[in-house]
């Protein structure tokens, strides 16, 4: 298994017990409450959040597979060879696997992942499947500027592989200055492979975030508990309820905790009052049409060069370049 770094340096970025705490308690102090998303992912919540992703109501990730099994030779044609290729929020990598099989002389994968133990057990299973390839992990928080490892060889370019709708998580101004760090971290000659879920019917995008099974309500609820269990705080979990809506005017899911009841909780020192219903916001997931990704695209300094959909139309998978980099 050809792994550099196998120790996976962490990038000295994710919070400290201290940074958490002052985060959290930030957070539930402004009005309206809300808690940043990448709370989600520790051990527990990352485990949750692969099983999220096999329930039917689930079609992003089903639907992504899809495009990928179709269109990764494609997509590895229009990367080009010897490619350098950074994946941010890598989690399992089986969509990257897909890509792999189909890339020429990939010079190296460098999966960046905040959470340990998942980046660990995917750099493995990508090791059995592509000893050859040279992988360097990451632990890092891929939202702050990264230090990459050296590659082993130059790269003809980087591209910084997103894939998912974790880009949908950012407002627009918070998706605009990701975009721009990436347009960054690719160099001048580089490319973005992003996915962007696209706008459906409101049933469809309600229920992939309200699944029957109430794996997603787990999920969130685990926010909670991370906090019981990292800061000693005292959350009720059972007096509180997973929320998730489509708002059609902002056209993105809102993810709240809802406080089924008055309560404190305590966060440190201090304690954290809720009144019945009071919600926390825990996440945003924005949904686009090709025009809406293309604007905000062009707002970071990019622009679409190519667009992939899967079979039914429902998720996109696009590559972004240095806006005026095409020839016309």
């Amino acid at each position: 298994m050809n792994i550099r770094a196998l120790d996976m340096p962490a990038d000295g970025r994710t919070p400290p017990a201290g940074g958490l705490l002052e985060t959290v308690r930030r957070g539930l102090r402004a009005q309206p409450k809300r808690l940043p998303s990448w709370l989600f992912y520790d051990a527990q919540g990352s485990a949750l959040f692969e099983r999220i992703c096999e329930q039917p109501e689930y079609y992003l990730t089903r639907c992504e597979t899809a495009l990928m099994r179709e269109h990764a030779a494609s997509i590895a044609d229009t990367l080009g060879m010897e490619v350098r290729l950074v994946e941010y929020g890598s989690g399992s990598a089986t969509k990257t696997r897909l890509l792999l099989e189909h890339m020429a002389a990939p010079v190296s994968y460098v999966p960046v992942e905040i959470s340990p133990e998942p980046l660990l057990q995917s750099v493995r299973r990508l090791g059995e499947h592509f000893p050859q390839l040279p992988v360097q992990p990451l632990c890092a928080d891929f939202t702050r500027p990264l230090r990459l490892p050296i590659p082993p060889r130059a790269p003809r370019r980087t591209v910084v592989y997103f894939p998912g709708s974790t880009i949908g998580n950012f407002d627009t101004r918070e998706a605009i200055a990701l975009l721009r760090k990436m347009r960054t971290e690719m160099g001048e000659n580089g490319g973005i492979l992003i996915g962007a879920d696209l706008k459906k019917d409101t049933s469809l995008i309600e229920a992939a975030y309200n699944d029957a099974a109430g794996v997603t309500a787990e999920f969130t609820l685990n926010m909670l508990a991370r906090l019981n269990r990292e800061l000693g705080s005292d959350f009720d979990l059972g007096a509180f309820r997973h929320r998730a809506h489509y708002n059609a005017l902002a056209g993105r899911i809102e993810t709240s905790l809802v406080s089924q009841r008055e309560q404190k909780a305590r966060v440190g020192r201090s304690q954290i009052a809720f009144g019945k219903d009071e919600a926390i916001r825990v996440e945003v997931s924005c949904k686009y049409s090709l025009e809406d990704f293309a604007t905000l695209a062009g707002k970071a300094g990019l622009e679409v060069l190519r667009v992939w959909l899967d079979p039914e139309g429902m998720f996109s998978v696009q590559y972004l370049v240095r806006a005026g980099s095409v020839a016309r």
